[in-house]
């Protein structure tokens, strides 16, 4: 599914063609995605995008009386498109805009998600969220005060949005392993060098795969059609039986929290 590498390569693609423009027409044509989609996002008609923002996975769009709230979901994706342009199946909204152009959310398993905030008010699915990886907010000493004590493997840590938001499947797995961390460790294990470590590591693969154009899965591409490539640059994620690219030892693969996780033995001991 999209990882906040691609969501955030999707904000950029669409932010320079939605900023400042008014919003002429919406046209729902499937309601029922993750959560039915809300009457009251009828309320971005008419009003300017002053800003295009991201929180964790969801696209923000704001505008001074609410803002639409975006989840790509697992297959969802964004496209700038010309008005004229016919819908697809599983194209599933329009927001149309005053210079012509539109923004189509395109959604086969339909597992997004298109919300409506209501002025300043915060909404459910942005609550309790981490801290965004990037800020100076996500530091070593704030890891590992909220690793203290935790039994959880390391892995399932990193991808808890409670800790810090957007550390999905692939990005965990080669942030541990440039950290040299086990997957399974316990959290509460992780010590200061361990844990500056790892947040340096967070932070230089996933400002890689923005850079990038976000990793090349099935079911992304970026706004203008384009996929991205930092699947070119994985190190260890989907390469279980290959080589260490460190080291030559054997990638192996274990299940934890049910997603798939590969790591080298020998540069990540237990």
């Amino acid at each position: 599914m999209p990882e906040l590498p691609e969501v955030e390569v999707s904000r950029l693609g669409i932010m320079p063609y939605v900023e400042g423009q008014t919003v002429t027409e919406i046209t729902i044509r499937q309601p029922k995605l993750r959560w039915p989609i809300p009457e009251t996002l009828q309320q971005l008609k008419g009003q300017v995008i002053r800003r295009v923002t991201r929180r964790a996975k969801y696209l923000l769009l704001e505008t001074d009386v609410g803002t639409a709230i975006v989840h790509l979901g697992m297959s969802g994706s964004l496209r700038v498109l010309p008005t004229s342009l016919a819908p697809e199946k599983h194209d599933h909204v329009d927001v149309t805009l005053s210079n012509g152009r539109l923004i189509r959310y395109h959604d086969p398993r339909r597992f997004g998600a298109w919300l409506w905030q209501e002025g300043d008010l915060p909404h459910p699915v942005l609550g309790k969220l981490g801290p965004e990886p990037l800020t100076d907010a996500f530091n070593s000493d704030y890891l590992l005060a909220k690793a203290a004590g935790k039994k959880m493997a390391m892995k399932s840590f990193i991808m808890d949005n409670g800790v810090v938001v957007g550390v999905g499947n692939i990005y965990a797995n080669e942030s541990l392993f440039c950290a040299g961390i086990h997957p399974k460790r316990p959290a509460g294990s992780l010590t200061q060098t361990e844990a500056t470590a790892l947040v340096d590591e967070i932070k230089t693969v996933l400002a890689a795969a923005i850079t990038q154009g976000g990793t090349t899965l099935k079911d992304f591409t970026q706004v203008d059609g384009k996929a991205g490539y930092f699947a070119q640059a994985l190190r260890v994620y989907g390469k279980s039986g290959e080589p260490c690219p460190a080291c030559d030892t054997t990638l192996e693969r274990i299940v934890i929290g049910q997603r798939a996780t590969v790591f080298c033995p020998q540069c990540q001991p237990l």
